[in-house]
């Protein structure tokens, strides 16, 4: 396959639309950098059904908002088309990361259709603000070395072979997203690919000021959220680092083992 250079270039253009992650609700968890993109934005579309109007307090007076829950695809293009034709700088406000489940690629799409150029400012997605809430590692040694971050299959259909079954399967650590909807069917595959006593963990709107976490099992979880009345904003996880406690941790990691030698410290013999 022949490799490929996109025409669209933020260099090609002093004010390109930036497409920023707002981080997971917490205004301070954004990052410096989109921080400093929404200071100096003259038009700010935020993802009005995700993303706390909170964030917006980083926008300079005079900064017009607009929530795209109400727009679709074409229509929020055009406002930002015609913005960015004012020499207006613009800023699309996603929640997270705007790289997973942001659906900005086909936006990136309809822009390029039209010669403007873009660029993306990462953030801090909910499955990295929920591992802070809970106090977890998702990868220690020799228990899970692999994060799968998944959704179920909704109105929105998951390819052959990622069904939650199939990836459960692994049994690796897992943060499902945008399934609470069916909650039902998310306990009992997850029961049936850990087993029912496994732990797991439901986090709503984490790192916001009505974070909520239900500690449950994959055979009560279902019951669990039900009784926290979580209906949606909220991430799954599950795995066998949710197993390991402060008390219980027994394997370690090389990097700092006091006998494994790299190229920054020598190994120490065992006294």
């Amino acid at each position: 396959m022949e490799s490929s250079v996109s025409s669209v270039s933020p260099q090609s253009n002093a004010n390109p639309i930036i497409f920023c992650g707002a981080g997971p609700g917490d205004p301070d968890l954004i990052t410096v950098k989109g921080q400093q993109a929404l200071s100096h934005a003259d038009l700010v579309v935020y993802a009005g059904s995700l993303v706390p109007e909170a964030l917006l307090k980083w926008t300079r007076p005079g900064c017009r908002h607009q929530s795209s829950a109400g727009l679709h695809l074409d229509e929020m293009v055009a406002m930002m088309a015609k913005a960015h034709a004012a020499g207006q700088k613009v800023v699309r406000l996603h929640t997270g990361d705007p790289s997973l489940y942001g659906a900005i690629f086909e936006q990136m799409a309809k822009l390029a259709e039209r010669g403007i150029p873009y660029t993306v400012i990462p953030g801090v997605t909910a499955a990295f603000a929920t591992a802070a809430a809970l106090g977890i590692e998702y990868t220690l040694p020799e228990i899970s070395q692999t994060l799968i971050l998944t959704r179920m299959a909704g109105r929105t259909p998951v390819p052959e072979g990622e069904t939650l079954a199939a990836l459960a399967a692994h049994r690796a650590t897992m943060a499902i997203y945008l399934s609470m909807a069916m909650i039902d069917e998310m306990a009992r595959i997850l029961a049936e690919a850990y087993g029912p006593e496994a732990a797991c963990a439901v986090v709503y709107r984490a790192s916001q000021p009505d974070q909520k976490i239900v500690w449950t099992t994959t055979g009560q979880m279902a019951r669990a959220v039900r009784d926290a009345g979580i209906q949606r904003t909220a991430l799954v996880v599950v795995g066998r680092v949710l197993d390991v406690s402060l008390e219980t941790l027994t394997h370690h990691s090389k990097l700092y083992d006091r006998g494994f030698a790299h190229g920054y410290r020598d190994a120490e013999e065992t006294p």
